[in-house]
């Protein structure tokens, strides 16, 4: 399976809380809900349907699980909603166990053992394992070199801070852009793939 991250970002590079003014205060972060004014049905919802249309399962960090264990089985009904519902989802965790994992169809990923199960994941054959939020869980897989594609749906604000999913490592990790699609709210939905190295 291809590991597929799909993010809201600020144009500085910030990802968190995207969707809300509680998502994710941590660090004093004070801007949840940046998104909205620049969402759109066709273009950024667009890319979100086509990541989920592609994805043979799901996999999140313990943060944005919670987060999407808590909204969408109240959403069944919608074709979207009914998606995200149904389809294998993995989470990767050390302080969840099973009795804790209520949304339906979900398999916890120990925390230990994180970065050895998605290889296992990465190796099957099938769709898409595509990751949504979780910071901490992307910046650990690009730091793995375990990404095969990265959709950012770039917003026109700056937040001045907040959480990022690049590394920090000071490696250089080169990308190529494979598309691009504007939205009139100023969205660039811009694709990459890492370029191996030579």
């Amino acid at each position: 399976m291809r590991i597929v991250i799909s993010e809201f970002i600020s144009l500085d590079g910030v990802v968190q809380a995207p969707g809300g003014p509680e998502e994710d205060t941590d660090g004093g972060f004070a801007h949840g809900g940046w998104s909205h004014p620049f969402f759109d049905p066709e273009v950024v919802g667009g890319a979100f349907t086509e990541a989920l249309a592609k994805a043979e399962a799901l996999l999140f960090g313990r943060r944005t699980w919670q987060s999407m264990a808590a909204a969408w089985p109240e959403r069944a009904g919608d074709p979207f909603a009914d998606r995200m519902n149904s389809i294998p989802k993995f989470v990767v965790s050390s302080t969840l166990d099973d009795a804790d994992l209520t949304w339906h169809n979900t398999t916890r990923v120990p925390g230990a053992e994180a970065a050895a199960r998605i290889r296992e994941l990465r190796d099957r054959d099938g769709g898409d394992l595509a990751v949504m939020g979780s910071p901490t869980l992307v910046r650990s897989l690009l730091t793995e070199g375990l990404v095969d594609e990265l959709r950012l749906m770039i917003m026109p604000v700056l937040l001045g801070g907040g959480k990022s999913v690049f590394p920090d490592d000071g490696a250089l990790r080169t990308l190529e852009l494979v598309s691009a699609v504007s939205s009139g709210a100023g969205v660039n939905v811009c694709t990459y793939r890492p370029v191996a190295r030579k």
